[in-house]
């Protein structure tokens, strides 16, 4: 019997949905409309895309959108110097800096020159203490919509769950495993180094699949009854389109995985709408606690 499949973008919808309530409840009450402003550097396709997307969405909740470009050969006093300004503009609620930067640029550097009060991506070394501590602040936003879908599969309580998270990066991996540890998860994060890596997964009561490698997560891989949320976004070729074609694929074997599993998120269509509408969301709560509202 397949999975029952979790379908992010209609959860996303919902989010993005009540992000345009509370959008129009603060412009009504307060007088204010939140704003975002993206910082894009160079040409890279991909990025252009989301950047694009963001905007588009962003708009449609009601909200100011600011799109920043810079060249690809910027400097790095030149992007640093556009955050800082944007930090002072009491218009700008959020920001976010477009990943990856161009190779001659240093992304650490320029990611500590966002106020935390402003890192919607919540990738600032202040946010990331904030999460660690458990204090209050800006969630990740793929780590955060994890949890969420995780969520919508199992209830809203997964205390005593056994999270396995395959990934250990800053963006997703790290914060993903803090963010089940508040739900009271007992998490296993697990990476390249893992002995016995399949039999680790095999214990995962919710399996996060966050490496970036095409298929990498097995049918053996996966507990009978699981919860799998694959968080991996990868163009492997597709001769079947044609010539020079591609399609994405996920870090799970998806058609595999989904005859084990209880419950799953295709690739694309979950992780991915989530991680929008978590920007969003993120904008207005930055915009609320800005205001003391």
């Amino acid at each position: 019997m397949s999975a029952y499949l979790i379908l992010g973008k209609d959860i996303a919808a919902g989010l993005r949905a009540d992000c345009a309530r509370q959008v129009e409840a603060l412009k009504a009450d307060h007088g204010f409309t939140p704003g975002l402003a993206v910082v894009l550097v160079g040409e890279d396709p991909a990025s252009q895309i989301y950047v694009r997307n963001k905007g588009k969405m962003t708009e449609e909740a009601g909200m100011n959108s600011f799109t920043h470009r810079l060249r690809e050969d910027a400097s790095q006093q030149q992007v640093e110097s556009l955050l800082d300004k944007l930090n002072q503009d009491d218009t700008v609620d959020g920001i976010l800096l477009q990943l990856p930067l161009p190779k001659h640029l240093d992304e650490a550097s320029a990611i500590e020159c966002i106020s935390p009060d402003k890192d919607v991506d919540g990738l600032t070394e202040a946010s990331a203490g904030r999460l660690t501590l458990g204090k209050p602040g800006i969630r990740p936003c793929t780590p955060s919509g994890c949890v969420i879908l995780a969520k919508h599969a199992l209830g809203d309580d997964l205390s005593g769950k056994h999270v396995v998270v395959i990934g250990r990066s800053i963006l997703v991996g790290k914060p993903a495993a803090l963010l089940f540890l508040e739900q009271n998860c007992t998490v296993t994060i697990a990476h390249s180094r893992t002995k016995d890596l399949p039999s680790v997964c095999r214990e995962a009561d919710i399996l996060v699949a966050a490496v970036g490698r095409p298929k990498m997560v097995p049918a053996d891989w996966v507990k009978p009854g699981a919860c799998v949320i694959d968080v991996g976004i990868n163009r492997i070729p597709a001769p079947e389109k044609g010539e020079g074609k591609t399609r994405v694929v996920g870090d799970v074997d998806f058609d595999a995985c989904k005859e084990v599993a209880a419950h799953i998120t295709p690739v694309p269509g979950s992780v991915g709408p989530m991680t929008i509408a978590g920007l969003l969301a993120n904008t207005v709560i930055a915009a609320k606690l800005r205001r003391g509202i």
